[in-house]
């Protein structure tokens, strides 16, 4: 990209948010600071920002009451969280709140930028016709023929296994809750029923992955859901 995409940080401490903007301005980001949800609030009024990364634990406003206010005042716009290792809670309630999508501290800095160039380019993608063709790695997913193929030849799918993996490809690249996989294709009395999905999970990966004990599609996001791989 010519333009620089623009991503506001917000994190109370100074050390990180210098980290970042130095390691993210190196790698082609131009970065805003916040040192709380209020500064945020007035920065994202003054710029139009791409992204934003939103770290969790902030004494007032607090993370997830800032991404809620955000999402509200600026629909659409990506945050990403930064939350405590192993915290499901904390993970659910981000992607509650409206978060696109989530990295654990401590985190990898390669991994941060992934997410973050991935909801950036989703975000500014071109709207077209929804739901047509999605195609991931080797994996060919046609939904005006029901088809899926992977390096072109076509995939045998029984209806639950088809609908998972739509729904896991339209959000390649993100967490999809348990609970928003279940509720979406076995409906809403099924939430909890997380051994249905599993079983699917399983199917899915004999079928499309090359080694399903190391699948490299179709991620597990421990405690929280699965993910596609990023397109």
């Amino acid at each position: 990209m010519n333009q620089k995409s623009k991503v506001l940080v917000v994190e109370d401490d100074a050390g990180i948010r210098q980290s970042l903007f130095e390691t993210l301005g190196a790698l082609g980001f131009a970065i805003g600071e916040a040192h709380n949800g209020e500064d945020a609030l007035v920065q994202l009024r003054m710029v139009n920002y791409d992204a934003v990364i939103l770290d969790i634990n902030m004494p007032g406003m607090g993370g997830k009451e800032t991404c809620r206010r955000i999402c509200q005042t600026f629909p659409g716009l990506p945050i990403i969280m930064l939350t405590v290792r192993d915290d499901e809670e904390d993970v659910v309630e981000s992607l509650n709140a409206g978060a696109f999508d989530y990295v654990t501290k401590p985190f990898q800095i390669r991994e941060l930028t992934a997410r973050l160039r991935g909801v950036i380019r989703r975000r500014h993608a071109p709207i077209g016709e929804p739901d047509l063709v999605s195609i991931v790695g080797d994996i060919t997913l046609d939904a005006n023929r029901r088809l899926v193929e992977k390096k072109g030849e076509p995939i045998h799918l029984a209806p639950k296994e088809y609908e998972t993996l739509r729904c896991l490809m339209e959000h390649a690249g993100r967490p999809v809750r348990h609970e928003n996989l279940l509720r979406s294709i076995w409906g809403p009395v099924y939430c909890n029923e997380r051994e249905y999905l599993r079983v699917v999970i399983n199917q899915l990966r004999k079928k499309i992955e090359d080694d399903p004990a190391h699948p490299v599609y179709i991620l597990t996001e421990s405690h929280i859901g699965y993910r596609f791989r990023e397109e």
